[in-house]
């Protein structure tokens, strides 16, 4: 470490010249920087409850995201960083550090951010328990600098600064420049989706309809020109009504010039499958999911879908680098409060999206290359 220099990083980080700034107090507040409503957040949590494929392409994330270890530079480390992995409490009777951190990326993918909180032991002996906090209940600001995000709790329609603010810590997900809110995974859905749902709404409005067949019953007048009595007319439709709602198949008996024609089966469905897939294509490209992991079983070559793999393992790995500092800070807590100091790195399972069986079979035929070209070789030192 060395001594007898200022540190420039904190002065730095107090003036930051590309912000407007208001003085209340005395004290820089940055207005410009916008907050996240609960308006926002509720359209999201419809869109997934409205249209299941966004909701199964955001679990398949958070499942592919896979787990992982910490791995300490002391064996007296390792053990206390493998319990605590293992045995952490979260929100409430949810065991382990990768319960909370899948609930985090859920939360970061649909709202664009996330917030965490770290509940010490009553002795102060490591970390007890782990708190995913509702983003209704928190506000992020960014009051006193730019570049340091700080949580509010909200009570009584009013923000106020936790007790402890170094216990809760926040992520956004692809903030946008001069804003303390992060961007969702959903961005840019609402619209596209809009049109779906009434795509959806339109074909069960028209099988309501032509499911439930409407009929058109018309009593003719005589050939010789007599009108129709309203009488006659009222006893036709009361013997209508009673033939369709009878509980058994039975037969409509009039006398006289009835027609009866089935209202709208002059038209047709309108065929709305080139509409959707195109819909569902903007969907899914958007989050970036090959569409083979839903269930859906478009046209493509064995050599797109692997690129299609590929492309998801790298989306993939960048969600792991959003969550490396979350994992690394509460690591890094629990560990100083059992008294160790040591350093540790996190250690990923392999993302693995290919097929196990066509892995294998190109694992064996590296094999019988390699031992067929020692025995080539072979045979030439000896014929030498």
């Amino acid at each position: 470490m060395r001594l007898g220099r200022k540190n420039k990083k904190t002065e730095s980080i107090k003036t930051v010249q590309t912000v407007l700034r208001e003085t209340r107090n005395n004290s820089p507040i940055f207005s410009r920087f916008a907050v996240q409503t609960r308006t926002e957040r509720q359209l999201y949590t419809t869109l997934r409850e409205s249209v299941p494929i966004i909701d199964a392409a955001l679990c398949k994330i958070i499942r592919l995201i896979g787990g992982f270890k910490i791995v300490t530079s002391s064996a007296e480390s390792q053990k206390i960083a493998d319990s605590f992995v293992k045995n952490v409490r979260t929100n409430g009777e949810m065991m382990g550090l990768e319960s909370f951190v899948l609930c985090y990326l859920d939360s970061l993918l649909t709202y664009g951010q996330a917030v965490g909180e770290i509940v010490p032991d009553s002795g102060g002996e490591g970390i007890c328990a782990l708190y995913n906090a509702s983003l209704d209940d928190v506000e992020i600001r960014a009051d006193s600098s730019p570049l340091k995000l700080a949580v509010y709790t909200l009570g009584n329609g009013t923000a106020e600064e936790p007790k402890h603010p170094e216990r809760i810590f926040a992520t956004l997900l692809n903030p946008k420049p001069g804003t303390v809110c992060g961007t969702s995974i959903l961005s840019g859905l609402p619209f596209v989706s809009s049109i779906l749902l009434r795509i959806f709404e339109s074909v069960k409005t028209n099988w309501e309809r032509v499911g439930d067949i409407r009929f058109a019953v018309t009593l003719n007048p005589d050939s010789n020109g007599s009108a129709v009595s309203r009488e006659n007319a009222q006893a036709v439709a009361d013997e209508w009504k009673k033939a369709m709602r009878s509980d058994s198949v039975c037969d409509f008996v009039s006398v006289g010039d009835v027609s009866i024609k089935v209202i709208g089966a002059e038209s047709d469905m309108p065929d709305c499958d080139i509409p959707v897939r195109h819909i569902l294509e903007q969907i899914i490209a958007k989050l970036g999911i090959p569409p083979f992991l839903l269930g859906i079983s478009w046209s493509s070559t064995e050599r797109m879908s692997e690129q299609q793999a590929d492309i998801l393992t790298s989306e993939l790995a960048y969600y792991r680098t959003v969550l490396e500092p979350v994992i690394t800070k509460i690591v890094s807590a629990h560990l100083k409060m059992c008294g160790y100091n040591d350093s540790f790195k996190i250690e990923w399972d392999k993302i693995n999206l290919q097929d196990a069986v066509e892995l294998s079979q190109a694992r064996l035929n590296n094999a019988n290359a390699m031992n067929i070209e020692r025995q080539i070789g072979a045979e030439v030192q000896n014929e030498r």
